[in-house]
């Protein structure tokens, strides 16, 4: 069974301190609205009227041609890291989700993208999983290719 992987508690801590995102900016702060503002900490949505941070995240190490930037949101209060063999609550709000498999240098396996409706997310994941050559899965929105999560093999 597959597991799901939300960002490492010490980076979501150094962001929290105004560390530089991506680009080499600090988190904004902003408000949630409550609405389609999934932390990739705790993996739920930010709580309406919460503060929350939002910056560019590259959900890997060094630069390189597959190494995507993008928007996310985390709470900006403490919150518990998730994760683990259930569907996360943030993956659960949207009618689909784009899915993509790498290899273990952080290369896209050509052929296992797809854009999976919500409820057939973990079929499809398993799915990629059967590809020996995947290491790990990105979740992003199909709407914005915002990142969501990480999936890693069980085991």
């Amino acid at each position: 069974m597959p597991r799901f992987t939300a960002l490492p508690t010490h980076l979501v801590d150094a962001y929290r301190a105004y560390g530089p995102d991506a680009f080499g900016n600090p988190p904004e702060r902003s408000t949630s609205d409550g609405d389609g503002t999934p932390c990739r900490h705790c993996l739920r949505d930010v709580p309406k009227g919460e503060d929350m941070l939002i910056l560019a995240h590259k959900p890997f190490d060094g630069t390189h041609p597959y190494a995507e930037v993008g928007p996310i949101f985390l709470c900006a209060a403490d919150c518990e890291r998730g994760g683990g063999p259930d569907v996360p609550e943030i993956l659960t709000t949207s009618p689909e989700y784009l899915i993509k498999g790498y290899s273990t240098n952080d290369r896209i396996v050509y052929g296992t993208g797809v854009i999976s409706p919500t409820p057939e997310l973990p079929a499809r994941l398993e799915a990629i999983f059967a590809n020996p050559d995947v290491a790990y899965i990105h979740v992003r929105s199909a709407r914005n290719a915002c990142y969501q999560a990480r999936v890693d093999r069980d085991g």
